[in-house]
């Protein structure tokens, strides 16, 4: 007759989840489960006695994963949002891990654990507001399916998030100082560039413009963007700066928008050439 097999928790972990070993109420030999190959041994002394079934002890197993990963994930957080406020406060030089982890409550341990040094924070930081402004200025575009007033709000929208203390400060003053030119470059057009290509490519659309030129005027509106933040951060008034911008870019928006489409384009030097022949 098969041996009445139950399931009984040793204490002990590996690699943070519980280990569950089956224990054979006939003989006393413990082994990892089915499968296992490994050579069994008489429990000296006493059995182990038996413990609950195999559904609640895995229960159980993943409920103390899940408390560890909320702990994780609060920490990271914490530190996340503490560094963001000593980053903006006091730029990237002027903030200390120590002041990081107090304002945190945490370990110099903790923060390690998520990561290897402040600049590895800073950028964890930085990719984070750019996230947020990403998200910020989808949202706004919703408003609306007209190409050209999809490009004013996005427009108006990301001057606004350029007035912010925290935008201002890590992703326009810091980031390429914390960062490096090229890495903040590269950065700032893997979140944006995108975002601004496809606005860019609905007004090439209505103007009946050929595709290829979508990446063109993309590049060149996406560099102008970026002219308007900087001017915008480094301005004694931001939010006067940034009425400036915007009625810049808005009138050579109003400009395009009242030109005749490509196909027209083309074709007038023929036309004009006819009618003097």
């Amino acid at each position: 007759m098969a041996p009445d097999l139950r399931l009984c928790l040793v204490e002990r972990e590996l690699d943070d989840a519980p280990t569950v070993f089956a224990l054979s109420t006939e003989s006393g030999n413990l082994c990892a489960g089915a499968g296992c190959d490994a050579p069994h041994s008489p429990l000296p002394g006493r059995r182990l006695p038996l413990m609950t079934p195999a559904s609640k002890v895995l229960r159980a197993a993943r409920s103390k994963t899940s408390r560890r990963q909320d702990y994780s994930s609060s920490t990271k957080r914490a530190l996340l949002d503490n560094a963001s406020a000593l980053f903006t406060d006091h730029g990237y030089a002027g903030t200390s891990l120590d002041e990081v982890v107090a304002a945190a409550r945490v370990t110099k341990g903790a923060l390690y654990h998520h990561y290897s040094s402040k600049l590895a924070l800073f950028e964890s930081v930085f990719m984070r507001c750019q996230e947020d402004t990403l998200k910020q200025i989808e949202k706004s575009l919703r408003q609306s399916k007209d190409p050209w007033e999809r490009a004013q709000i996005g427009l108006r929208t990301f001057l606004d998030i350029c007035q912010e203390p925290t935008y201002r400060r890590i992703c326009i003053q810091e980031g390429p100082v914390a960062l490096g030119h090229e890495r903040w470059l590269e950065a700032e057009k893997e979140f944006s560039f995108g975002l601004v290509y496809n606005i860019v490519a609905d007004l090439v659309k209505d103007m009946d413009g050929p595709e290829e030129l979508s990446e063109t005027f993309a590049h060149i509106f996406y560099g102008a963007m970026q002219s308007a933040g900087n001017y915008v951060a480094d301005s004694a008034d931001a939010e006067e700066a940034s009425d400036k911008v915007h009625a810049v870019i808005a009138a050579i928006l109003a400009g395009l928008r009242l030109l005749p489409s490509f196909g027209e384009a083309e074709t007038a030097p023929e036309t004009e050439a006819a009618d003097a022949s």
